[in-house]
């Protein structure tokens, strides 16, 4: 099979190698993406030589100043074309030592190259020499494990997977991605190599992770990982979450299939990789709150406090951004609760208020987590709810226009209440600010300086404290 490979770079690459003498093929991710259908900025070139030395020349040839970045230790170069980034390395062959996924290289020839790679969909590569230039070279029959929609490792997957563990999670992640099957022989042998992803460290595992968390349906993902064990290992606080129990014909639900039909219906209509985490976690404490009582049935009093405490847990076993990211998913785990009770109950200014006020820019991310976590069967109960949200959301809209509060900052200062009353930083400037804002909230005063202030005084007087003359 030949393929006309329309863009210029790939006739400057064939060029070059070969005026070096050298053969240089396209192989990997762009071969699939292209064979799919599927937009790549990704190109890797393996040349039976020198990468490094192809890159150089080929960017020599490009001219306009093209920079290379090399990589001396992994004998890698890559570069940047217009919207592309291209990778260079020389063919290589790659064995392993039982305790490390750090390969010893060696350099060797296509076929040896191919035979390293992780899926056979990825070994798929495309000649650049002169007289063969764009023909298909598909040593593993990749070409009809695409037609299928099948992962599949070239090699024994056992062989595969014991090396380079991290392939387990990859295997994963492409299956999720593209919504292919695992073939059974790789699926078996990821749960029989399941305890090597232990020497993986924990960032490159997280890394993968989140290509599965950030999938069209992530939930695809999750599955593989739970009934692989992998996800036992790397995530044990999910896996908690599984199963229902029942006592005197009560139960509970799935918080794990709840969990994921969550993160699917947030990934249906957001690509924050935040807030998809914020959807696996905001029902992560249910275990450790729940609860029978023989009036009500199942219980999870404060599981969303103890969720947002369990968050920098979890990010730190993961090794996640402990910053900004962590606090918003913090934020929205520990509020999930709150548009659900406005739903349920009457909707007042002062919750609205309250709301806001806590909330502040995410406010928006908390309403499509909240309308997510709607997953009843009783499709006239998720109508129902889904309609009175939209009017809490008409009620945001409106008392945010009204009263300012979303990332409110106080109309009076700490420094304005010390200088009103000639004091110095203590109880009562906290006392007098606390009171302003609840006023506020409330909606006992306006969010303006004028009326803060006319009610600072009377707190003033209530504290003892007189106005300066």
């Amino acid at each position: 099979m030949r393929f006309d490979l329309e863009f210029p770079i790939f006739k400057i690459i064939s060029q070059v190698a070969d005026d070096l003498g050298n053969d240089a093929y396209i192989i990997g991710g762009y071969v699939r993406d292209l064979l799919l259908n599927r937009p790549s900025k990704d190109i890797d070139i393996v040349v039976i030589g020198s990468g490094i030395e192809l890159a150089g020349n080929v960017a020599e040839k490009i001219g306009k100043n093209t920079k290379v970045k090399v990589f001396k230790n992994f004998g890698t170069a890559m570069l940047r074309y217009k919207e592309w980034e291209i990778e260079f390395v020389g063919a290589r062959k790659e064995s392993y030592c039982r305790n490390s996924r750090k390969p010893i290289v060696e350099n060797a020839s296509l076929e040896d190259d191919q035979k390293r790679r992780d899926f056979t969909i990825n070994a798929l590569a495309l000649n650049l020499g002169k007289n063969n230039f764009g023909h298909l070279i598909d040593p593993f029959n990749g070409l009809n494990d695409l037609k299928n929609r099948l992962i599949k490792t070239p090699l024994d997957p056992d062989i595969t997977f014991s090396d380079d563990p991290l392939r387990m999670m990859r295997a994963i992640r492409f299956a999720t991605k593209l919504q292919f099957r695992i073939d059974p022989s790789s699926y078996n042998a990821i749960k029989r190599n399941k305890e090597r992803i232990k020497i993986v460290s924990k960032e490159r595992i997280t890394d993968e992770l989140n290509g599965i968390i950030l999938a069209d349906k992530p939930s695809i993902g999750f599955m593989i990982l739970f009934d692989t064990g992998l996800l036992d290992i790397i995530f044990p606080q999910m896996v908690q979450l599984k199963g229902a129990e029942f006592i005197e014909g009560k139960g509970h639900k799935d918080v794990f299939f709840h969990t994921l039909e969550v993160l699917d219906n947030v990934a249906a209509s957001s690509e924050n990789l935040w807030l998809r985490w914020a959807a696996i976690l905001h029902d992560i404490a249910k275990p450790k709150t729940k609860r029978f009582v023989e009036a009500s049935g199942w219980t999870f009093h404060s599981h969303e406090f103890q969720g947002a405490k369990m968050v920098s847990t979890i990010f730190r076993q993961l090794k996640l951004p402990l910053n900004e990211k962590m606090d918003y998913v913090k934020k929205l785990v520990l509020l999930h609760l709150r548009p659900i009770a406005l739903v349920e109950n009457i909707v007042t200014d002062s919750a609205i208020r309250r709301l806001l006020f806590e909330a502040g820019n995410d406010i928006d991310d908390l309403m499509l987590l909240c309308s997510a976590d709607i997953t009843s069967k009783n499709q006239k109960k998720v109508n129902k709810y889904l309609n009175n949200f939209e009017l809490v959301k008409k009620k945001l809209v409106e008392i945010e226009e009204k009263d300012r509060v979303r990332n409110w900052q106080p109309p009076i200062s700490g420094d304005i209440i010390m200088d009103t009353f000639d004091i110095s930083p203590g109880k009562n400037v906290g006392i007098i600010k606390n009171a302003i804002r609840e006023a506020i909230l409330e909606g006992e005063i306006s969010n303006n300086y004028d009326e803060a202030y006319l009610f600072m005084i009377e707190q003033g007087k209530k504290l003892g404290l007189t106005k300066k003359k």
